[in-house]
């Protein structure tokens, strides 16, 4: 990542070309898309939306799951939001379908530049999925700042990500079985190079300017104005959590 980069561009090399094997490595990642995609289909049974937003697409491992969960009959449009182009196409490429059927537009701006476009009390939904973890910790803050500020009065935020647990101990038990998880699946197929990409990646998400600690991350949510914010499930250092504006 370059120091004046403010998200982590890892993702636009040899990562970004295999992001898919994220499934093999990391079960969970793909367990805690599905949940955002069902989280943000029940809110829009009970609140018929107009516009959501995905913060970070990447290849629309997310993407995919919100529009599949919300079905075929729902009208609904979707913006996602990746400045990564390497992972960007491959999403472009393998939901055209979406696409053609107006459901879909993608934006490749990086997330702050994409919500600054768009006007205040917009969008009824803004969802996201590993991709608040890769900022840091003040270019975070203004990125919620700005999903609130674009979300309608009762919209809601959406976010499956690593939020690191408070008890540091417990934390670095959990992260080090991960890493033995990568040892294991990458080792297996002989991919020595992504296992490395990984594990510097993965140091990134660690460092004191990146990572989201529940109890500091929550307690920004608070803090730019939202209300009833729930953390609904954790699967290790892994949660789903939401947010009313």
């Amino acid at each position: 990542m370059m120091a004046d980069t403010p998200f982590d561009a890892m993702f636009s090399g040899v990562m970004g070309q295999e992001y898919q094997m994220l499934k093999l490595i990391c079960p969970t990642a793909t367990e805690m898309s599905r949940l955002v995609g069902v989280e943000v289909a029940d809110y829009c049974c009970d609140t018929p939306p107009a516009a959501l937003v995905e913060l970070g697409g990447g290849t629309g491992i997310t993407t995919l799951a919100i529009l599949s969960a919300l079905g075929a009959d729902a009208e609904v449009k979707l913006l996602s939001v990746d400045n990564e182009p390497t992972m960007q196409n491959q999403a472009k490429q393998s939901l055209q379908n979406w696409v053609e059927q107006g459901r879909l537009s993608f934006s490749g701006d990086d997330a702050l530049t994409a919500l600054q476009s768009l006007a205040s009390n917009s969008v009824d939904v803004i969802a996201s999925a590993y991709t608040l973890h890769n900022f840091q910790a003040d270019y975070r803050q203004q990125v919620l700042a700005e999903i609130y500020r674009v979300l309608k009065p009762g919209g809601r935020f959406v976010n499956g990500d690593r939020y690191a647990l408070d008890d540091i101990a417990a934390h670095t038990r959990s992260t080090q079985k991960e890493v033995a998880g990568y040892f294991k699946a990458l080792i297996g197929i002989n991919r020595l190079d992504l296992l490395e990409h990984w594990i510097i990646h993965l140091f990134s998400d660690e460092s004191a300017n990146h990572i989201m600690r529940e109890a500091v991350a929550l307690a920004q949510l608070a803090d730019a104005g939202f209300r009833q914010i729930e953390l609904k499930q954790r699967i290790e250092v892994n949660a789903l959590v939401t947010a009313v504006k």
